[in-house]
């Protein structure tokens, strides 16, 4: 447990197994095919470019804003902790005019503020679910009423865990890390884009590993024969593709009552042990719960510590000002499980003496 990647499913675990295949090797090619397609089904789009960017949840990031934003580009950036920073940073290195709608830590930005903050932007940017402070924003309410506007979600640790609906709820580009909900050790950015940010695409992206126009010509067109890119690593997307695979098995519903019983568990049990939540009520998330630390603690870093040298426990701390003062407690893939909760909130009560 731990907002870093959670336990992967087994199925992952024996695709690292397997044999490499080559980066042009047509099976490599037909297990990229199929985990584009699942890809789809996770997303819940049936948007063609849906590929596995190679890369971390920030390179995806990155591909998203350098293929839509260009010098002058007005957009509208939801900001209400460190990922939120983290796009109004990414687009001001593309040229982009930022438009910041800050909320406090903690709580969830009002949908209405971001529509109303610039009357014609080009992209309206929000993260789902904010990893550094355990909040849901409200991306339907966001898609309903954003107009001509392109919207950019950050779904990292919110795809598989909760609810995401790409075409239902209108989301023109979304993107995702494979080491959270999905069960996936870190080291691809599955992204998705409608034809309407397609269509939106700058003349020529500032970035040339992350330019979609010429990854699509590898990922996707078959029929005029694949164009070498970039060497794709081969066994990530094999471990993708088993995990979307397990993910798929169980069921997105499943998966997402399985995450959201799990957290509803760890908010009680972490309240019974006399822990006041950080995030917003109704707004919490189940896959990723913070806390601040107890008063009574006064060296929060040691504690972290015994809880993973004693009990393989891992649990992050508080980023930029809740550094020391916050902990966040990862919930997600296949390590959402009550056996799991049940284990770190026994472990807790031990070290802390409650």
């Amino acid at each position: 447990m731990g907002p870093g990647p959670s336990n992967p499913y087994p199925e992952v675990a024996e695709a690292f197994a397997r044999p490499l295949l080559g980066h042009l090797d047509p099976v490599f090619l037909t297990v990229l095919d199929e985990t584009c397609d699942r890809l789809r089904q996770v997303f819940r789009t049936a948007n063609a470019l849906t590929l596995p960017i190679s890369g971390t949840g920030s390179a995806g990031m990155e591909a998203a804003f350098v293929n839509v934003v260009a010098p002058g580009d007005v957009v509208v950036v939801g900001v209400n902790g460190v990922f939120g920073e983290r796009m109004c940073d990414v687009a001001s290195r593309c040229g982009g005019e930022v438009v910041r709608v800050e909320e406090q830590w903690g709580r969830a930005i009002d949908p209405q503020r971001l529509l109303e903050a610039h009357p014609s932007p080009k992209v309206i940017a929000v993260v789902h679910a904010e990893t550094s402070t355990g909040v849901r924003n409200d991306v339907d309410t966001i898609a309903a009423g954003k107009g001509d506007a392109l919207l950019l979600v950050d779904c990292v640790t919110s795809l598989g865990g909760i609810p995401v609906e790409v075409d239902a709820w209108g989301i023109d580009i979304a993107y995702s890390g494979t080491q959270k909900c999905l069960g996936v050790p870190p080291g691809l950015a599955p992204i998705t884009l409608h034809q309407r940010a397609i269509d939106a695409f700058v003349e020529r992206s500032q970035s040339w590993y992350l330019d979609l126009r010429m990854i699509a010509k590898y990922a996707l067109d078959e029929g005029a024969g694949r164009t070498y890119h970039h060497t794709a690593p081969t066994a990530m997307v094999a471990a993708l593709h088993a995990g979307l695979g397990a993910l798929l098995d169980e069921g997105l519903e499943a998966s997402w009552a399985r995450h959201a019983a799990c957290g509803r568990l760890l908010h009680e049990g972490l309240e019974k042990l006399g822990f006041t939540l950080f995030a917003e009520e109704g707004h919490r998330l189940p896959e990723l719960t913070t806390a601040f630390v107890p008063d009574d603690v006064t060296d929060e870093a040691a504690v972290r510590r015994l809880l993973l040298d004693r009990y393989d426990i891992e649990i992050g701390g508080g980023l930029g000002p809740y550094a020391g003062k916050m902990w966040r407690i990862g919930c997600m893939g296949h390590t959402a499980r009550p056996r799991n909760v049940t284990l770190l909130l026994g472990a807790l009560g031990e070290v802390l003496g409650r």
